[in-house]
């Protein structure tokens, strides 16, 4: 769409065209060059407006990326959910999230800057709706892991919520910059550093699946209960204290 047509649009149909087209242009900048080389006045140019039209729709970078981190969380969610309801057990459930998340390297991106650059600098109504968003999804998928595992809900949001931050933290560690790909190739030994991504992200996985039901008696670490699931009421919170 050309910059003249941006400044013709005045219906509403024709501004969601602008933010889809931003946020169209966000992801494949960052698809080529990384989240962390994408600026706001790249995403500008490549629609055909200035930075100052840009934030008509979106008030920085960093909330076009959080939104687009929300669009990349559900579509993970829709592909791994059929999947987890044909798993048996625990080591098929695992490896149906691991697989499904390295599948979406743009996410991966996102989840290693979300909470050190994209959840900073952005409106409060933008990180709100990211977390309530994230928090509906990693429920959603940990109901759906207790299902086919002998974990509980509660230790299936706690696999499902590792699984995104491990990815986060291995994927840029997995895919090295170019000085590094350097030095793991004069010297072996510096390259048992560099982690392989899908076997490094199922062992852990493995392993705190495993672990979190010796757990069970001790509280969790997470903050709170997690909301009911989509569909059902909310836990009750007027039983008589016993």
């Amino acid at each position: 769409m050309t910059r003249a047509a941006f400044r013709r649009a005045r219906r509403p149909e024709h501004k969601q065209q602008r933010r889809e087209a931003i946020l169209d242009a966000a992801r494949e900048l960052a698809r080529t060059s990384g989240v962390r080389n994408v600026s706001l006045g790249a995403v500008a140019e490549a629609v055909g407006l200035v930075k100052s039209n840009i934030v008509r729709y979106f008030g920085t970078r960093e909330e076009i990326y959080l939104e687009l981190a929300g669009e990349e969380w559900r579509q993970w969610a829709d592909t791994a959910t059929p999947r987890l309801r044909a798993a048996a057990g625990a080591g098929e459930a695992v490896t149906v999230l691991a697989e499904t998340i390295t599948d979406r390297p743009l996410l991966c991106d996102l989840l290693g800057h979300t909470s050190t650059s994209l959840e900073h600098n952005v409106s409060v109504e933008a990180a709100r709706a990211f977390k309530r968003a994230v928090i509906t999804i990693v429920t959603e998928l940990g109901a759906e892991v207790a299902a086919v595992t002998d974990l509980t809900e509660r230790e299936g949001l706690e696999l499902v919520a590792a699984a995104s931050s491990l990815a986060g933290m291995l994927y840029p560690a997995s895919n090295p910059p170019a000085t590094l790909v350097q030095v793991y190739a004069e010297d072996p030994e510096l390259a048992a550093l560099c982690p392989v991504l899908l076997p490094t992200l199922v062992r852990a996985l493995r392993a705190l699946a495993a672990g979190l039901p010796t757990l069970r008696d001790e509280p969790s670490t997470l903050r709170g209960e997690p909301p009911a699931r989509r569909g059902e009421p909310p836990a009750r919170t007027d039983e008589p204290v016993k």
